[in-house]
């Protein structure tokens, strides 16, 4: 007998990239060389401060007990002179900051903190996956928002204020956006503060990218008032190098954390005490060490950009973050197809934007967390069949 499962996992599918890699396995089990340019899961290595202190604080004891729900008191000051540093956001250490197993983490915690069945949630188009498929989970109904190249990518907010918001509860927001690239502004922020008051709906910035080819970080909280509505995400993963830590947070007025707090103290025991304290010495870490960083990423995107060209895609050269956002040919039916193609034909993955949303079907995402060898050899295998097919340039057949 098969006992029947919750309903709610009918809501949604297993994530793509899961059935992806899955199936990478499979070729390379079978002996094809597959490139994968496609899942952002950074390379390169966390500081050396930050492997020393796991390996100092590993060996002292105590260090393995359960730890405190809110995280430890270092942690959370180390997170605030962060934002003040270079968001110039200033936040309670004690009430204003509620460290996270990574922020993929927090998006369940936000949902399950604000949301009944029912309410509303504005999601991007194309946008994190995740952001739909946790509200869900939750019982809630996603009402997606239009992103699109001709506003930049922004939220157009005349079309939002002629959507009937009744019921409407959270927005969700990723700026620097992910997959797309750009990069948030003062004026962005402001607006959406300004229609959260209007609206009466609690915005959320996941904010992981700030970091990456980006010189002016910025904070929704930066805004003036902003607490009152908005709350933000943020995460070592992507910009420290150390997405296997699972170290994030969510910071915001206290009572809108109280609110998540209810919810994570019932869902885990705190996290290993060296890494929260290695996640200090990461947020201690000097502007050169975020330039290293983007030196190395400057010199994959260069690459990256080279592929796009060989592939015959359109990209904007000003976008922020781990990835390279490009519009794919005409001549394939969607990203799906264009993905599959180069997968079968040159054992090269990259992620069909499809998988972001329904404006996400004619462009392609490349992520920038493989080395520079693996990108020229991306290229060279692309720039070999062009070269033997010079009469027809085809990518398949």
């Amino acid at each position: 007998m098969i006992i029947e499962a919750a309903q709610r996992t009918n809501t949604v599918a297993e994530y793509y990239f899961s059935t992806k890699l899955r199936e990478i396995e499979q070729l390379r089990r079978q002996g094809k060389k597959v490139l994968n340019l496609g899942i952002g899961n950074p390379d390169l290595m966390p500081s050396e401060n930050v492997i020393q202190e796991i390996r100092n604080q590993s060996h002292l004891e105590g260090s393995n007990g359960y730890q405190s729900y809110t995280g430890l008191q270092e942690l959370r000051e180390a997170f605030a002179a962060w934002y003040q540093k270079y968001f110039s956001v200033k936040l309670n250490p004690n009430g204003e900051i509620l460290p996270l197993m990574g922020s993929k983490e927090g998006i369940m915690h936000v949902s399950m903190a604000f949301l009944n069945p029912g309410d509303g949630v504005l999601v991007p188009n194309p946008g994190y996956p995740a952001y739909g498929a946790v509200t869900r989970l939750v019982g809630a109904q996603p009402m997606e928002y239009n992103l699109k190249l001709e506003n930049g990518w922004l939220p157009d907010f005349n079309k939002l204020e002629e959507m009937d918001l009744t019921g409407v509860k959270l927005m969700w927001v990723n700026y620097p956006h992910m997959p797309t690239g750009t990069q948030a502004t003062e004026e962005l922020f402001g607006k959406l503060v300004d229609f959260a008051k209007r609206k009466s709906i609690l915005i959320c910035n996941d904010n992981p990218y700030s970091f990456i080819l980006n010189d002016q970080p910025l904070s929704i909280l930066s805004v003036e008032g902003a607490k009152d509505v908005a709350i933000e995400l943020n995460s070592l993963s992507k910009s420290h190098n150390m997405a296997g830590f699972r170290i994030g947070m969510v910071a915001g007025d206290s009572e809108y954390l109280n609110h998540i707090l209810k919810i994570k103290s019932n869902m885990d025991s705190g996290m290993y005490k060296p890494i929260q304290l290695a996640a200090v010495k990461a947020l201690q870490n000097p502007p050169c060490w975020y330039d290293s960083i983007n030196d190395e990423y400057k010199e994959r995107r260069k690459l990256a950009a080279s592929l796009f060209n060989s592939l015959g895609l359109e990209y904007d050269d000003k976008q922020a973050g781990l990835f390279l956002w490009g519009r794919i040919p005409f001549d394939f039916f969607d990203s799906y197809a264009f993905s599959d193609c180069l997968l079968k034909n040159y054992s090269l993955f990259i992620t069909p934007g499809s998988i972001f949303g329904s404006n996400g079907s004619r462009y392609t995402r490349i992520s920038l967390c493989s080395s520079r060898e693996v990108f020229k050899e991306a290229i060279s295998r692309i720039n070999q069949i062009i070269e033997l097919n010079k009469s027809e340039v085809k990518l398949c057949g």
